[in-house]
């Protein structure tokens, strides 16, 4: 059964060095500020955010919603660090991301924040508990004895240890869904971030993973999930809706 969750306490990444331009105080741990992204296509340019003013307390289980090319998946792209804005401020985890280059966004990026897709984005060659020690390897973090215990012990946490040594085209669509969760947990990051999560999945293992999102919120993560489930938008804690790239709507429960 899908439940409510209430707000736990406040818990940050590590700030990046004080003495650093990409250091910047902010009191919510993802605060955008009067964001605007603009592509040029051979039509001309397209605004597709203008002036985004968003701020995510550490800790909250947030749902973005709107209709298809609203700007949903941009305003993703922006605190996630895969693209920047084109005019406006970033800051998460107290980094002001836009001044990060390759190098230092990928590692920010992997002890800060942990995403997950609607189709997964598993590989196909490695086992399921080789794909949720990727970013422990990327990141260099843990011992190779530790990867291996942390991973199985997220695995038993989803609820899939059973499967740690399949590849994942054997899985269902829940069990692979997740698999992805426990990876995007992998460094544990404050931040999880995820884009149509039970999009790809039935009423029953939406129901599953929107559980585990509700256990992880509890826990002190910070989630920010962008659905087009109206149900699911319903139970989170807070809800902004995106129409034409504005912000046109908030709830709060």
């Amino acid at each position: 059964m899908l439940w409510k969750w209430r707000r736990s306490a406040a818990r940050h990444a590590q700030p990046a060095d004080g003495t650093h331009p990409t250091a910047v105080e902010s009191s919510a741990i993802i605060d955008l500020r009067s964001v605007v992204k603009t592509y040029e296509t051979p039509a001309g340019p397209f605004t597709a955010l203008k002036g985004i003013d968003l701020a995510v307390s550490s800790g909250e289980f947030l749902a973005v919603v709107g209709k298809s090319g609203s700007g949903k998946s941009t305003l993703i792209n922006m605190f996630t660090g895969i693209d920047h804005p084109t005019d406006g401020e970033v800051i998460v985890a107290d980094t002001l991301i836009r001044h990060l280059d390759e190098g230092r966004m990928a590692e920010w990026r992997g002890r800060t924040m942990g995403i997950i897709f609607q189709f997964f984005q598993l590989l196909p060659t490695l086992s399921v508990v080789e794909n949720v020690m990727i970013p422990m390897d990327l990141a260099r973090r843990y011992g190779l004895s530790e990867r291996v215990d942390r991973a199985m012990y997220l695995l038993e946490q989803m609820g899939i240890a059973d499967d740690a040594h399949k590849f994942p085209g054997t899985l269902s669509a829940g069990q692979a869904q997740r698999a992805a969760i426990a990876r995007a947990l992998a460094n544990d990051p404050p931040i999880l971030v995820a884009d149509e999560p039970t999009g790809n999945l039935d009423t029953r293992n939406a129901g599953i993973v929107f559980d585990l999102f509700g256990s992880l919120a509890a826990a002190g993560k910070t989630i920010v999930m962008v659905t087009h489930d109206d149900e699911l938008a319903r139970l989170v804690q807070r809800t902004v809706t995106i129409a034409d790239g504005r912000i046109v709507d908030e709830v709060r429960r």
